[in-house]
């Protein structure tokens, strides 16, 4: 089965990594459910300088429909009727990129009022893939402790922190291997992408 991928982009700062995350899943043959919360997309037009009016029309600047090979779905976050809120719909896994202090405090109590939260419990309550790119510095004890409930829980907690042993020369590929990583977890190759010992 080709992959069926859950993203959530929350009001956390990175929203380049929730780009490029995007940019690399749009050019895979699968299937994308995209939900984006009101605080995540203030601070993705405020850090990116969106112009469009909404999320739907951001995809549609960041792909051409002619070539895309993925399918992707738009999910309004408080639809808690989505398919992606019950854990009969089967998926690959889910990625919250990035993934606010709140959203994960909402993962590691069960708290969901929202799709992304929703999403996040069922994915783990049905024991697959979980992947949170938190991005917060320095980190207080409460977001400690829920990182590790997190964990506890199955889900896997990858701060927005890149590596520099490829020897980036731009932002763009600092985030491009950011992604790579963060693929990898639920089991997507990214081809080209620079591996230790390679």
């Amino acid at each position: 089965m080709k992959h069926r991928i859950i993203i959530g982009v929350t009001g956390a700062s990175g929203s380049l990594y929730a780009r490029k995350l995007l940019q690399m899943l749009f050019t895979i043959p699968g299937e994308l459910h995209l939900v984006i919360s009101d605080m995540g997309w203030k601070v993705l037009t405020h850090e990116l300088q969106a112009r469009e009016d909404n999320f739907s029309q951001f995809i549609q600047s960041l792909t051409d429909d002619s070539t895309h090979a993925a399918n992707i779905t738009i999910h309004d976050n408080h639809d808690l009727f989505a398919p992606v809120a019950s854990g009969s719909f089967r998926t690959s896994g889910m990625v919250i990129i990035p993934c606010s202090m709140k959203t994960l405090s909402a993962v590691a109590t069960g708290c969901s009022d929202d799709l992304i939260s929703r999403a996040a419990d069922v994915t783990l309550k049905e024991r697959r893939p979980l992947v949170l790119v938190t991005r917060e510095t320095p980190l207080g004890l409460i977001h400690l402790k829920n990182m590790c409930a997190v964990a506890e829980a199955g889900a896997t907690v990858m701060p927005a922190s890149p590596g520099f042993y490829n020897h980036p020369d731009s932002i763009d590929a600092m985030a491009e291997h950011m992604v790579g990583r963060i693929l990898d977890q639920v089991g997507i190759n990214l081809p080209g992408m620079a591996r230790w010992g390679d």
